[in-house]
């Protein structure tokens, strides 16, 4: 019984860690925000057979 209480607490740190890691991405890390444009080739679009 030791070993599997030994196991479910270090599962339950690890998810801890993982959990605050992504709190603290939601709080510190602010994105970039802006409008994107990719020019496409009119091959592409539309290929000629």
């Amino acid at each position: 019984m030791p070993t599997l209480f030994r196991f479910l607490m270090t599962l339950a740190i690890l998810a801890g860690l993982a959990y605050g890691a992504m709190y603290a991405l939601v709080l510190y890390v602010e994105p970039n925000r802006g409008e994107m444009t990719v020019r496409i080739p009119a091959e592409r679009l539309n290929p000629q057979r």
